[in-house]
């Protein structure tokens, strides 16, 4: 079969199909209108599917005709809760936003779905199609492997996208990919930095937090500058800063609220361990006490160098090798996908889709954040042969 052909053929139905996702964004596990149209449009095609795997996530299966093994195709269908200012037609109205792609990866998995579908005969083994919410709050993929996603056909391997201008070298229609670490882990952190409140005028009757918050941030940038391997990338950012009520007032708490990263587990969690001791050290110091949580998210992203070589050959025959790109720096966002390929082998690239030929281009996550259309069907292709080519090739 020729995949690239059926691809572009399929380009204005994936850019409907994307487009009226585009206004309909729904954010966290709770995705009715999206999961209804995706449920439509499978059954439209005449896909099996379960609903309801991961509260609003969808599976299809396709059966090839030939016994084999089995596959996960994956696109995230979550949006985030920005009010839209793109200047496109279809534009959202309801406050949230597909800021990041989203409504795109599962438009292109529709038109790969279609495309494996209408070629099962000549499939050796299984294809499962993995409509996810939630990624942006990391509950998505555990919400979906907690209900059964990789059983049941047990899942072999997996396979995903994501489009924009994650690695900014990725022209449009280019990939990117990589044979390891593509990004990081992405994690919360909340500290509590309590005192005793007191009128300013007399800080010594009383036990200043914000002070003591002051010493805790300056020293919590010491653990990536002088306690990490200099070669090895991570981050701790505060990205919240909240306590007192007026000016003349020692408040009784400061809230810190940040995050942290890293591209190894083991860093990850000596980076956890650390925010603590050194809140507990400066705290102590200073004669006040703290609290602390953790909201953890995904893992680092590590992708199977053995199943990114083949993929490589597949997206040679789709693009051409001169539109391939290799990822030689991790970048520090993170992404669920990582719980997949904690289970099985699997790789998950990069799809450009900014250009700026075509008007600026703004960051993911921005209120004003488009794609270009254009390159659809490649991503289409590229997960539907992608597919095709791992199970021709591992029977």
């Amino acid at each position: 079969m020729d995949i690239v052909s059926e691809a572009k053929k399929l380009q204005p139905d994936i850019v409907c199909w994307r487009r009226y996702l585009h206004q309909i964004p729904e954010v966290g596990l709770e995705l009715p209108k999206t999961a209804a149209y995706v449920a439509e449009r499978l059954k439209e095609i005449g896909i099996e599917y379960k609903t309801g795997v991961g509260v609003s996530g969808i599976v299809g299966i396709i059966k090839g005709e030939k016994p084999g093994k089995v596959i996960g195709l994956r696109a995230d269908m979550d949006a985030l809760a920005i009010k839209e200012e793109a200047d496109i037609s279809f534009i959202a109205t309801n406050g949230n936003m597909h800021a990041c792609g989203h409504d795109t990866h599962t438009a292109m998995l529709l038109g790969a779905a279609k495309i494996l579908h209408e070629n099962r005969d000549k499939i050796h083994g299984t294809i499962k199609l993995i409509f996810q919410p939630d990624e942006e709050g990391s509950h998505g993929a555990k919400a979906m492997i907690k209900d059964g996603v990789l059983e049941n056909p047990k899942m072999d391997a997996v396979l995903g996208l994501h489009i924009g201008s994650i690695f900014k070298e990725t022209g449009p229609g280019q990939i990117s990919i990589s044979y390891g670490r593509a990004m990081a882990s992405f994690d919360k952190f909340n500290l509590k930095i309590k005192g005793h409140g007191c009128h300013g005028a007399m800080p010594n009757m009383g036990i200043d937090p914000v002070v003591m918050a002051g010493h805790v941030i300056i020293a919590l940038q010491t653990i990536v500058s002088r306690e990490m391997k200099p070669t090895h990338p991570a981050v701790v950012t505060i990205g919240k800063v909240h306590g007192g009520t007026a000016y003349n007032i020692i408040p009784d708490v400061v809230e810190i609220e940040g995050t942290f990263r890293a591209i190894d587990n083991e860093e990850r969690e000596m980076i956890a361990k650390r925010i603590e001791e050194i809140a507990q050290g400066v705290t102590k110091a200073m004669r006040g006490s703290y609290e602390y949580d953790i909201t953890w998210g995904a893992p680092p992203v590590v992708n199977d160098a053995e199943f990114t070589r083949e993929f490589y050959e597949t997206a040679k025959k789709v693009i051409g090798e001169e539109n391939i790109l290799e990822i030689t720096e991790p970048t520090m966002g993170g992404e669920d996908m990582a719980y997949y390929l904690s289970e099985v082998p699997g790789t998950f690239f990069f799809l450009g889709g900014a250009n700026p030929e075509k008007g600026p281009v703004y960051p993911h996550h921005n209120s004003k954040f488009i794609v270009d259309e254009d390159v659809f069907w490649k991503g289409t292709a590229l997960l539907a042969q992608g597919a095709f080519d791992w199970l021709e090739n591992n029977k």
